[in-house]
């Protein structure tokens, strides 16, 4: 209508009793974040850089600090340390790495006089069991190889089923230690191997005995 103002003017003043003009809560003082801090601190001046000044706060679409990289690397970048690929491979392993990963530590007697420390066991090898619930038991034979399963049977190793049978109880071979060794042609070759291979490491020494007896002296 004619004479009527538009109703953004209409609100843009409003008329107080004391016939001050004030301006709209959009644009008062107190709406403006510089302004309410200078009503709380009076000490507070808005600092604003100079031409020759850069602006201390970061650009807002700048990405994220990082770190230098670490100068440590992998000694052979072949070789996983990753939990789930090792668990993987430990479990899916074939029969002929199964076989190295069931070896069982030679007693001291059989250590001292081949100068093997270690042997993949076999079926008919003579063990005691030196961990776990059954340790301490008397000496007895290896029953069977379970490679499927990574365990060893012994015999005099057993418990009761629910229904009155027995059966063989799985020793890891970890857990046992070799007493008497089943030799054949294959397994004493072995064994020359293992003893020549260690002879050389000692060998191999950082010092000889001649230097270590002069040191001593």
């Amino acid at each position: 209508m004619k004479g009527q103002g538009s109703p953004g003017a209409a609100r843009s003043l409003i008329t107080h009793p004391d016939s001050q003009t004030l301006s709209s809560p959009r644009h008062s003082p107190g709406n403006d974040p510089s302004q309410r801090t200078q009503l709380r601190n009076p000490d507070f001046q808005k600092q604003t850089p100079g031409p020759g000044e850069a602006s201390l706060a970061a650009p807002r679409n700048s990405p994220p600090s990082r770190e230098a990289p670490s100068a440590k690397m992998k000694f052979n970048p072949f070789v996983t340390s990753d939990r789930s690929k090792n668990r993987k491979r430990h479990f899916n392993a074939p029969s002929h790495i199964r076989r190295k990963i069931m070896s069982s530590p030679l007693s001291k007697e059989l250590r001292q006089k081949y100068n093997v420390r270690s042997m993949p066991i076999r079926k008919d090898d003579e063990v005691q069991v030196v961990r776990g619930h059954y340790k301490g038991q008397q000496i007895g034979k290896v029953v069977q190889v379970y490679r499927k399963k990574y365990v060893i049977y012994i015999e005099r190793v057993q418990r009761e089923k629910a229904n009155g049978t027995t059966v063989h109880v799985g020793i890891h071979p970890s857990k046992v230690v070799i007493t008497r060794l089943k030799l054949d042609k294959d397994r004493k070759k072995i064994l020359e191997r293992k003893a020549k291979s260690r002879q050389v490491g000692k060998e191999k020494g950082k010092y000889k005995e001649e230097t270590i007896e002069k040191m001593q002296e």
